[in-house]
């Protein structure tokens, strides 16, 4: 694809060094392979859905204390053997594998080389690979790979070469726009949307609303709005639809102002409607300036449009964070006076946050108050449900809950298993985690990578490493890619249970996949090798921290002398 190749000549390649082999480590990631939403929805917000997001999170010993819904034993409490239901599990996942899958991991093993470029990626798919190349292969690679920038692209470019048999969509260059963006690659994420325009038709709302997003949240929010601006060059419209997307992108990526700014900018040319100034509302509510989201409710009336159901539940989030429930009460009053009723994502929200206050027993009250107003449970408030009677040690009525769920025809979600697997490892029921695993293949419930953090902390503190591995591999076949707190979490738990030649190896393939270790996992690491009197890996890892820090944009650089102060401290200079 000769696009793709003039955007690479002209882009900065952040992993130019990779080898296939490094240094003092040998590659793991072979282990690997063998074993655009409406803006009137309101969701649950992302501290409810994912309350581990923080990166903190993979080193926390905070408790998700949940029981299970299946049969399963207390045999497993506290041993230090591997779990005899691994078999029973590897037996659960076994299959025959079709020609689609063996094309999979044929280029699935190629593509976990470490590689110095996605032309270096190309190149090699050209010598070492026969495939029947189609979209659903090229859809599962990317998706597969999309926490791996070098080598999805590299794929990409080569797929685009193969036009006897088949053709980027424009689905595909989205999935690829937004993989290139997540790893801050914005030039080539330019020149691949320049490409899309040139061929003409491909580029969408739902692109640009990636590109936005991801510009935002590497805190360049003018340039999201000038992305915003240049629209018609791309031929997307800027009506209020796509306002609303270029408002909602400011405010979930920190900067509310810039996007009230915006607004005041845009709103005599395309006219606003009840969700720009809900998204607003949202904005100062979670940047946590109530006054100026009650202004804006003001100006809402002023344009003709009333606080709805969404417009409150913001404000009660807001208060929730803060733990004001006095607040909160004051708002659901003033929502019924309103007239207006609290859905069943206002009540989730509020027994969630008092759960999460350990006020288990208002908590539980607010299941009446939605009783009365008619509000039907859903998954996510039996997942609440069940988190809080876990969180107050009520581990048999919330496995009730979790029977009455299903019970009810309500399916449990991802999240409800990931709570459960996550307590089960709390307590050491490494079987019952493992179960419930097999229990979402037979469900069909995709699992993610919070499915996993929890089985592998546990790996790491019981030194299970065959498993750990087995797991990683599992992973990889869902089509997903370990992700900086999984990387983290290996670092961190191996080397905190003596495993460090392993440690070192998740540490290198961390730094290959351009994801940067903090400073608190680059310390622990140095620490415990430096006990050890490792020092041949030792300088090993502070090399790699120092490449490391060469992948941060400028302005983001740790202070000019901080390598210098590190060689200096662990006596490397």
């Amino acid at each position: 694809m000769r696009g793709c190749r003039s955007i690479l000549a002209a882009a900065p390649l952040f992993l130019a060094s990779r080898s296939r082999k490094n240094g003092a480590f040998s590659s793991i990631s072979s282990g690997f392979c063998n074993l655009v939403e409406s803006q009137e929805s309101l969701e649950l917000p992302d501290w409810f859905m994912y309350p581990e997001d923080d990166p903190s999170y993979v080193g926390s010993d905070d408790e998700f204390v949940l029981p299970p819904e299946v049969e399963f034993s207390d045999d497993s409490i506290n041993s230090s053997k591997p779990p005899n239901s691994l078999k029973v599990f590897f037996r659960a996942v076994s299959r025959d594998i079709t020609d689609f899958e063996v094309d999979v991991e044929q280029i699935s093993r190629i593509l976990n080389s470490n590689f110095s470029s996605p032309e270096a990626v190309l190149i090699a798919i050209d010598d070492g690979c026969s495939i029947r190349i189609s979209k659903p292969l090229v859809d599962k690679i990317l998706q597969r790979f999309n926490n791996d920038w070098v080598p999805a692209f590299g794929f990409f470019m080569w797929a685009g070469t193969q036009r006897n048999y088949y053709m980027h969509s424009a689905d595909t260059y989205d999935v690829m726009v937004d993989i290139l963006g997540k790893f801050k690659q914005f030039d080539t994420m330019w020149g691949l949307i320049e490409e899309m325009v040139r061929l003409g038709g491909l580029v969408s709302l739902a692109t640009m609303t990636k590109v936005m997003r991801r510009l935002a949240g590497a805190g360049r929010w003018s340039e999201a709005i000038n992305a915003f601006n240049g629209f018609e060059h791309f031929g997307v419209e800027k009506d209020t639809q796509a306002m609303n997307v270029l408002l909602d992108t400011l405010c979930k990526e920190r900067s509310v102002r810039h996007a009230r700014d915006a607004f005041l900018e845009l709103r005599s040319e395309i006219p606003p409607d009840a969700s720009s100034f809900n998204t607003l509302v949202h904005g100062w509510c979670k940047a946590q300036k109530l006054e100026e989201a009650r202004e804006t409710m003001k100006e809402m009336r002023q344009f003709g449009f009333y606080p709805c159901v969404i417009t409150y539940t913001s404000l009660i989030e807001a208060y929730c964070l803060d733990k004001n429930f006095t607040m909160v009460d004051a708002v659901l009053d003033e929502m019924h006076a309103q007239g207006c009723n609290p859905n069943v994502v206002t009540y989730t929200i509020v027994m969630h946050s008092l759960g999460k206050a350990k006020k288990t027993q208002e908590a539980l009250e607010i299941f009446d108050k939605m009783k009365k107003d008619g509000c039907i449970p859903d998954t996510s408030f039996y997942n609440s449900l069940i988190y809080i009677l876990g969180r107050a040690g009520w581990l048999r009525d919330a496995n009730n809950i979790f029977e009455e769920m299903c019970g009810s025809g309500i399916s449990p979600n991802v999240n409800t298993f990931n709570t459960l697997i996550s307590a089960f490892c709390d307590h050491s029921q490494e079987e019952n985690a493992l179960k419930l695993l097999v229990k979402m293949e037979e469900t069909s419930c995709k699992p993610d990578v919070k499915t996993y953090t929890p089985l592998l902390k546990l790996c790491c503190k019981r030194q299970w490493v065959k498993i750990l591995y087995f797991l990683l591999g599992h992973m990889l076949r869902k089509d997903i890619s370990p992700d900086f707190s999984t990387y983290t979490l290996l670092v961190n738990g191996l080397c905190r249970n003596g495993k460090l030649e392993r440690s070192c190896l998740f540490f290198e393939q961390m730094v290959l996949r351009g994801l940067i270790p903090n400073d608190n996992t680059y310390n622990m690491l140095m620490g415990a090798l430096e006990r050890k009197n490792m020092d041949k890996a030792k300088r090993k890892i502070h090399q790699l921290m120092i490449k490391a820090e060469t992948l941060k944009p400028p302005r983001q650089r740790a202070v000019a002398n901080r390598n210098q102060t590190r060689q200096q401290s662990i006596g490397l200079s």
